[in-house]
């Protein structure tokens, strides 16, 4: 559910994203759990269907590096110099990376001291494409748990129509980070060693072998999402979602229902788009 060690979160974050996802059951459910459903075609479409629908408003390929604010307005300015003005602005992007953005005048101490201990976990997300889901007719869902790594889940990812055959599975926590040093290689090797393990030597023999490391993606620097480290929640979680003048924080970490999932993201998003409003 984090990507980390025990070490690396506190106790306290640990149950509040507990108790904010139900419990402990439905976040690592399949049937009937958080992790029952996926989205056809990939969750991207969500997006790519809501771009669609704001068409020109919507500007691709120019992030924002800047953010001016006072009492009178927001100035916006991207990479390639464009600039744009507005009442307000909304930053959904990951606490880490929000607190990497320029902002004049700086944040205040505890906003930028919180988003320097927000973290977000390691993962390496790996693909196994076989002509069709051999494991099925043995029987088998394609789901393993271990306690033996590095793979220590998998699921079957398969299109609807059963064709070809997916496994996935991650490495996460210290084996994503120890992983992340190898050859894509060496790492598709210790991949395929656990999926034999699990699915038999046939496994070992994929099509096709695709992985994703979300540690070295530039806008997530991580995944699934940031975790508090120990001591943070107490000393510094109010200013998680607390507006700084003009500039407001929303996303999947700043919901205090379904945390860090897609749930809690629109929650975070309708949530501060009414308080932009009664602000105006």
């Amino acid at each position: 559910m984090w990507a980390a060690q025990p070490s690396d979160l506190s106790l306290l974050h640990a149950l509040f994203y507990t108790h904010s996802n139900a419990d402990l059951e439905t976040l690592i459910a399949v049937d009937r759990g958080a992790q029952q459903d996926r989205v056809v075609g990939g969750s991207v479409r969500v997006s790519e269907a809501m771009a669609a629908d704001l068409g020109e408003r919507v500007r691709l390929g120019d992030p924002v590096r800047h953010i001016a604010h006072d009492e009178s307005g927001v100035r916006v300015e991207t990479r390639s110099g464009v600039q744009l003005e507005a009442d307000h602005v909304i930053v959904t992007l990951p606490p880490t990376l929000a607190g990497r953005l320029e902002y004049d005048p700086v944040l205040p101490s505890w906003r930028d001291q919180l988003t320097q201990r927000l973290p977000a976990g390691s993962v390496i997300k790996c693909f196994a494409i076989y002509d069709e889901p051999f494991w099925r007719p043995d029987g088998l869902n394609g789901q393993a748990v271990s306690d033996r790594g590095p793979v220590k889940v998998t699921f079957d990812n398969s299109p609807p129509d059963g064709r070809p055959g997916v496994l996935l599975g991650f490495l996460e926590g210290r084996e994503a980070r120890l992983a992340a040093r190898l050859t894509e290689a060496e790492r598709r090797t210790q991949v395929m060693d656990c999926f034999a393990r699990f699915f038999g030597s046939r496994a070992a023999r994929p099509v096709h072998y695709v992985e994703r490391d979300w540690m070295a993606e530039e806008f997530t620097r991580g995944c699934y999402g940031a975790h508090f480290t120990t001591g943070v929640w107490t000393s510094y979680g109010e200013a998680l979602r607390e507006s700084v003048g003009r500039i407001h924080w929303a996303g999947a970490e700043c919901s205090p229902e379904w945390n860090g999932y897609m749930e809690g993201a629109v929650r975070s998003g309708e949530a501060t788009a009414r308080a932009v409003t009664m602000a105006r």
